[in-house]
């Protein structure tokens, strides 16, 4: 099944549009966890079995891992992901961005090492940067950065772009959804990341990309609000939420609360926009 499939049908079985980033900080693991880098895998384990059936995907954090030479637990936690939440997809942040042949060691290494489903790439490089994931492996997804959360985003991505003297001007931004929505996405696995914290550029994207996948992180602990974003993204999207659900809470009933928020979350979604 391809990922775009595969999501759907989680979307529909779990009646939900949300994303669980699954980032764990190890000062902030539950006691006697805290600050045991031995342990991300038993936390987010946990994470996987409370919300199994609450969410579209997972989105485990590379980073997370490999700083603390946590890649084998990463590689055993999306095992247990596809065994625990089966047809619940994965998708691997990673945010690479490069071409050839090293390329093709970041699909090799996202899709067969780690067996993720879909994984975040930057477009800075272009349409060469994608294909080799294609070109391998047609059937797992792409997330492609466009209009991100953080503050700095605005040095390059909202820049303008000179273009013919009758057509305005597109902001570099608008140019990745239009790329990504036409010939770049040969293998219609392709979605956009788009950050929450500016719901009016959400709406931007979604004029130029009408039905590719949105991820959108930023709700929450960046400052996103949820009904201003889900409103701007219109349909086909996905809301990342981490550390609002991992962290809910710090005692014995952290994995209970995890639920509650992610129950919460995903309600709160369907309320304003029911698939």
């Amino acid at each position: 099944m391809s990922f775009v499939d595969q999501w759907r049908g989680a979307c529909r079985r779990n009646s939900s549009r949300l994303c669980l980033g699954l980032d764990p900080e190890p000062e902030r693991l539950p006691a006697p966890w805290t600050r045991d880098t031995t342990r991300l895998y038993d936390f987010c384990a946990a994470m996987v079995d409370a919300t199994a059936d609450l969410v579209c995907a997972y989105k485990p954090q590379i980073a997370h891992f490999a700083a603390v030479a946590g890649e084998a637990q990463l590689e055993r936690l999306i095992r247990h992901i596809h065994d625990t939440a089966p047809g619940v997809p994965v998708i691997l942040d990673a945010k690479r961005g490069d071409i050839g042949s090293t390329a093709r060691h970041y699909a090799r290494e996202a899709f067969e090492r780690y067996g993720a489903d879909a994984l975040t790439v930057s477009p800075f490089m272009g349409r060469d940067s994608l294909d080799p994931y294609m070109d391998a492996h047609p059937d797992r997804g792409l997330f492609v950065l466009c209009r991100t959360s953080n503050p700095g985003s605005d040095d390059l991505q909202a820049l303008g772009l000179s273009g013919a003297a009758d057509a305005p001007a597109e902001r570099v931004f608008e140019r990745v959804a239009r790329l990504v929505a036409g010939d770049w996405n040969r293998t219609g696995q392709l979605g956009l990341v788009t950050g929450a914290t500016r719901p009016h550029d959400i709406e931007a994207v979604r004029a130029i990309a009408p039905s590719l996948p949105l991820l959108i992180p930023g709700v929450g602990a960046q400052g996103g609000e949820l009904e201003a974003t889900v409103r701007a993204a219109g349909d086909h999207f996905l809301i990342n939420a981490s550390r609002s659900v991992l962290y809910a809470s710090a005692g014995r009933d952290y994995a209970a609360a995890a639920r509650a928020e992610a129950t919460r979350l995903r309600d709160a979604m369907a309320a304003l926009a029911p698939l």
